[in-house]
């Protein structure tokens, strides 16, 4: 993160002068740490409570009523702060978005009405990580896949400084889940279009390893089938990649095409 990004990010973050809380963010954050959604909807009914509802307060790290709902894994406080025009990716000072606690503290419920709110599936800009890591790194098949199916990018990488691209090297969703061991989430990132040959390519990188490794032959060494797949195999992943790209991944179901085939594209019996 640059400078001027740190310098964006903290501009954005400063509350606004002609905002003079008396104690209504403490009421808003009391409603919410208490999941007493009818308090809370009956508080945002009110203008001079509603008017805060964006706003960035408490000790530790100041965050919004929708953040925090989020973090504690409160849904109905969650929909009642959307419905009443929260910000679905408001930022904490950390630049983390309600959607990546939410993830963070494997709130499953709380993900999908953020995801269906439009919350973006990448998280903030501002911030080096992004939900999908996290899902990744925690193997929760469920979040993986509503992040996946909201358009998630499978080939992500934590956004870091140039002096540590070589941890970036070995960052993407698909590293974590075989590092900590996660196979579904492995299969799931592979099935949505995850590149199977995604490996470091920056030369200065490459040039401070001595004895470099692809993915390839990490699966040589631990004993995985060597002959190719065949024609329909390859023609499964096409037909997957493809609606992916399209942002359709759903419509197999919709294909004129016979059940046993549509099973077949879904890597069902």
């Amino acid at each position: 993160m640059s400078l001027m990004d740190i310098t964006k990010m903290f501009s954005m973050l400063q509350p606004r002068e002609d905002e003079e809380d008396n104690g209504e963010s403490e009421e808003l954050n009391r409603a919410v740490l208490e999941d007493d959604y009818r308090t809370l909807d009956q508080l945002l009914s009110q203008d001079r409570y509603k008017k805060f509802i964006n706003r960035r307060s408490g000790w530790g790290v100041p965050s919004t009523p929708l953040r925090l709902a989020a973090t504690k894994g409160h849904v109905r406080s969650v929909e009642v702060l959307l419905a009443h025009g929260a910000e679905v990716d408001s930022l904490d000072v950390k630049a983390q978005t309600p959607l990546f606690m939410a993830v963070s503290n494997g709130h499953r419920e709380c993900v999908k009405v953020l995801l269906e709110a439009g919350a973006s599936p990448a998280g903030s800009i501002y911030n080096n990580c992004s939900p999908l890591l996290i899902a990744a790194r925690d193997g929760d098949v469920d979040i993986l896949r509503q992040l996946l199916d909201h358009g998630a990018e499978t080939n992500v990488r934590a956004r870091l400084p140039e002096w540590a691209a070589n941890s970036a090297a070995c960052s993407g969703p698909l590293y974590l889940a075989a590092v900590y061991g996660h196979l579904e989430c492995f299969k799931l990132l592979l099935l949505y279009g995850a590149d199977p040959d995604y490996n470091c390519t920056e030369e200065r990188v490459i040039a401070q390893i001595k004895e470099p490794k692809t993915l390839l032959e990490t699966c040589l060494r631990h004993g995985c089938r060597t002959h190719p797949k065949s024609l329909m195999s390859q023609s499964r992943l096409a037909m997957r990649r493809l609606l992916k790209q399209t942002g359709h991944p759903h419509a197999l179901g919709e294909l004129a095409i016979p059940v046993a085939l549509v099973n077949y594209l879904r890597h069902q019996p």
